[in-house]
């Protein structure tokens, strides 16, 4: 006779991605962002918490960070029990919550590991300490598979504005040399009708990705999106070009649903549900 317990053990697991980044509590960006975007995927998404803040559409008005030992404890607490097969890591404030995540990451050997180095918000509010800007540097781009920054989080890296193609190339090669493992250099806000996006993996031809630009007043949270993006295809096997890729038509694909709502009287959200997946499931060995 078969045991009833065996016979409804699952044979199958989630897609698991977990994001290490900060609350926005008007539900566009970072953890909430995140959320949304993993769930669309097909993915089972976590959280640490690494920060609160409060915000709307229109900028951010007051930013709590966590204790250390508080995100430690997340981060562990999942880990230990649900593990994860890709991490995002979204906005870090302090050089002592850099440190956490990076000790984090050696402790739980973490894989697939997409850094998306949040410095400024759409508002303009600088969301990260400038002790923290260099640890983050030192301590994270060796240890993370991709590096997402914008135009302005890598002018703030490299020490100089950035207005061309020529200067993404050049700003990405020094960018590898400070340490990461491939950089997704995001050049939305270059001038023009077209966005160009530039992809620099190493020992490889700069890939450049362009497509018309999309013309809407909801771009909060799109680099938050476009990281958890990569992250759950990662973490259902893609290769890191292909996530790229297949993250990027997520993102302009939701970007297009969004240009005729209005939520907020400032830079609004992206609809990130406008062709969610059914939960993804992993077959167990």
């Amino acid at each position: 006779m078969t045991n009833n317990t065996t016979r409804f053990l699952p044979t199958f697991e989630f897609f698991r991605v977990l994001s290490i980044a900060g609350s926005d509590s008007g539900g566009g960006a970072g953890i909430q962002a995140d959320l949304k975007t993993f769930a669309a995927l097909g993915c089972y998404g976590m959280t640490a918490i690494t920060a609160l803040t409060a915000q709307n559409t229109q900028g951010v008005r007051a930013i709590h960070g966590v204790p250390p030992k508080m995100l430690r404890d997340q981060i562990d607490a999942v880990m230990e029990d649900i593990g994860a097969h890709a991490v995002k890591i979204g906005m870090l404030h302090s050089p002592d919550i850099v440190q956490t995540v990076a000790s984090a990451i050696d402790r739980h050997a973490l894989q697939n590991v997409v850094l998306d180095p949040v410095m400024v918000a759409t508002s303009g509010a600088v969301l990260i300490d400038n002790p923290a800007v260099a640890l983050l540097v030192r301590e994270l781009f060796p240890r993370a598979l991709l590096v997402t920054p914008n135009l302005d989080e890598a002018s703030l890296l490299v020490g100089r504005a950035l207005h061309h193609e020529q200067d993404m190339e050049a700003a990405a090669q020094e960018l590898m040399a400070m340490g990461a493992q491939a950089v997704l250099l995001k050049g939305g806000h270059l001038a023009g009708d077209q966005v160009c996006d530039l992809l620099l993996l190493k020992n490889s031809a700069p890939h450049w990705m362009r497509a018309p630009r999309i013309h809407t007043a909801n771009t909060h949270g799109t680099g938050c999106t476009l990281s958890s993006a990569i992250a759950a295809h990662l973490a259902q096997g893609a290769g890191l070009q292909e996530a790229v890729e297949a993250a990027r038509c997520y993102v302009r694909a939701a970007l297009e649903a969004s240009a005729t709502v209005r939520t907020g009287a400032g830079s609004g959200p992206l609809n990130h549900s406008y062709a969610p997946l059914t939960m993804r499931l992993k077959p167990l060995r």
